[in-house]
C-alpha cells in the first residue's frame, strides 16, 4: 500500500490547494487505498527522516515497498502508470497524456504559480503594479492556447486522463483571480473535472485530514 505523507496544518487558504490533492485524487481515481502520514512545519519539515523522503522538506512524498518518490508531477504519474482510468493503455494515447501532464506543470503552472504568489503574498507591494499587468497578459496568452487545444472536449485528450488532473488542479490556483471567467470553456472544463466523484471524495479527505490533525 501507498502512503501518502503531507502536511500536518497548512494555513487555510492554502489547504484546498495543498499539492497533496494530486496524489489523493490519483489514488482515488486508479481505485488504490492508501495511508497518510503527517508532517508538521518546522522543525519536523526539516528533520533528516522527512528529508530523507522529500529532499527539499516539502510535501507530498510517497512510499510504496523500496520506493520512496517525491514531486506531485512524478507521483501522479507513478500512479498514473498502474491504472488505464488515468493513464491510456495504446502507446499513442499514453504519449499525449504524459505530454499534457508537462504541459501544466512546466507551460502554465510557473505563470499561474507567479500570479497566486503576487495575489496571496505581495499585493500590498510597490512592485507589484508593474509585474502583476505583466504576469496577467503572459498568462492570457497560455490559458488562450489551451483553450483552443481543448476546442469542445470534454477533455484534453477526449478522455479523461493523467493530463486532466494536473491542468484541472493548476487552473484552481486561479480561482480567487477570476481570470477563467474570460476563458468559459476553460472555466467549464475545470468545474467538469472537480465535479469528479474521485476528485470530490479526495478533497473531502484532505480537508478532513487537516481538521483531525490540528
Amino acid at each position: 500500500m501507498i502512503t501518502l505523507t503531507t502536511y500536518k496544518w497548512v494555513p487555510d487558504f492554502a489547504a484546498p490547494l495543498m499539492r497533496a490533492l494530486r496524489v489523493r485524487w490519483a489514488l482515488e481515481e486508479a481505485g488504490m487505498p492508501y495511508a497518510v502520514r503527517h508532517v508538521a512545519l518546522g522543525p519536523e519539515q526539516r528533520s533528516s527522516e522527512h528529508l530523507a523522503r522529500q529532499p527539499f522538506g516539502q510535501a507530498p512524498a510517497i512510499e510504496e515497498g523500496g520506493l520512496v518518490l517525491h514531486e506531485s508531477g512524478a507521483i501522479a504519474l507513478h500512479i498514473a502508470e498502474k491504472s488505464e482510468a488515468l493513464m491510456p493503455a495504446d502507446p499513442v494515447g499514453r504519449a499525449r497524456a504524459i505530454a499534457w501532464a508537462f504541459s501544466a506543470l512546466n507551460s502554465i503552472e510557473p505563470t499561474v504559480q507567479e500570479l497566486g504568489s503576487i495575489d496571496f503574498f505581495h499585493a500590498q507591494e510597490d512592485w507589484t503594479r508593474t509585474r502583476r499587468p505583466q504576469v496577467v497578459t503572459f498568462l492570457k496568452l497560455r490559458l488562450g492556447q489551451l483553450a483552443d487545444a481543448l476546442g469542445d472536449k470534454d477533455y484534453l485528450e477526449g478522455r479523461f486522463t493523467v493530463g486532466d488532473l494536473l491542468m484541472s488542479d493548476v487552473l484552481r490556483i486561479l480561482d480567487q483571480s477570476k481570470l477563467l471567467d474570460e476563458f468559459p470553456t476553460l472555466k467549464a472544463y475545470k468545474l467538469r473535472c472537480e465535479a469528479r466523484p474521485a476528485f470530490q471524495r479526495a478533497m473531502k479527505a484532505q480537508m478532513d485530514g487537516f481538521a483531525q490533525a490540528a
